[in-house]
C-alpha cells in the first residue's frame, strides 16, 4: 500500500464517522444514549421526529458503528457502542461552546430568561453533598434515572414537579440536574422553585459527565 493510499484510507474512515454527527437530531440522539439504552419510540418522542426519520438517523449512527442494538421481544434498544462516544460528543460540546460565540449566547440568553445563568461545577456539587448542604433532584424522567443516577439524588421527573418540588424543605440549597448543560429539565425546574422562594441553582453538567468522570453511580 502506497503512503497516499493508506492516508486517503484512513482519513476517509474518520471523515465518514465525523460525517455521523454532523446532523443536529443525532447530536442529540448521542446526548440522549448517554442517559441509557433507548427504543427508537422513545428517541423520536424526545428529538420530536416521526419514528421513520429518528430510524433513519439511528442507521446512520449504526453504520458508523457510534451505537448498538438489543432485541428485547418486539423492541429494538440502541445504545452507544462505547464510552469513547460520549467522550467524542463532551469533546466537541466543550469545543463549541468555547470557540463558537453564537452557541455560548444562546445557552446564556436561555438561562437568563430562566433565571438559572449561575451553576454550579461537578466539584462544587462534591463540596456541598460532603458538608451536607444541599437537596440534590434528578429531573430526568424516571426510566433515566433508574438506568443511573448520582448518589442521594431524588428522583422528580417532569410530570411531578407540581406535587413533589414544593413540598421539599426550605432549609437547604436544592441543586437540580439532568442530561447535561443542553438540557432543559435542570432550567426549567429551578426557574420554578425559584418563583416560589428555594434557593436552587442546576448542576452545570449532566449525569453522563459524573459517571464520564468515575464518579460513583446508583442504580436503582
Amino acid at each position: 500500500m502506497e503512503k497516499r493510499e493508506f492516508k486517503e484510507r484512513v482519513y476517509g474512515g474518520i471523515a465518514q464517522m465525523t460525517k455521523a454527527l454532523s446532523n443536529p437530531h443525532r447530536l442529540e440522539i448521542i446526548e440522549l444514549l448517554a442517559q441509557g439504552e433507548k427504543t427508537v419510540e422513545v428517541i423520536a418522542a424526545e428529538v420530536r421526529a416521526t419514528v421513520a426519520n429518528a430510524s433513519q438517523h439511528l442507521q446512520v449512527l449504526k453504520q458508523s458503528r457510534l451505537v448498538n442494538t438489543r432485541k428485547q421481544g418486539h423492541y429494538v434498544y440502541y445504545r452507544l457502542s462505547s464510552p469513547e462516544v460520549f467522550q467524542a460528543w463532551l469533546a466537541l460540546r466543550t469545543l463549541s461552546i468555547r470557540e463558537l460565540p453564537e452557541v455560548e449566547k444562546v445557552v446564556n440568553d436561555f438561562r437568563k430568561e430562566k433565571n438559572s445563568l449561575e451553576g454550579v461545577s461537578i466539584e462544587e456539587l462534591i463540596q456541598k453533598l460532603q458538608a451536607d448542604e444541599v437537596i440534590m433532584l434528578d429531573v430526568r424522567p424516571t426510566e433515566e434515572y433508574l438506568l443511573g443516577h448520582i448518589p442521594r439524588a431524588i428522583s422528580v421527573p417532569p410530570a411531578e414537579w407540581e406535587q413533589q418540588l414544593l413540598t421539599l424543605p426550605s432549609d437547604k440549597e436544592i441543586i437540580a440536574y439532568c442530561r447535561g448543560p443542553f438540557c432543559v429539565f435542570a432550567d426549567d425546574a429551578v426557574a420554578l422553585l425559584k418563583s416560589k422562594g428555594y434557593r436552587a441553582t442546576r448542576l452545570e453538567a449532566g449525569f453522563p459527565d459524573w459517571k464520564h468522570q468515575g464518579l460513583p453511580v446508583e442504580l436503582n
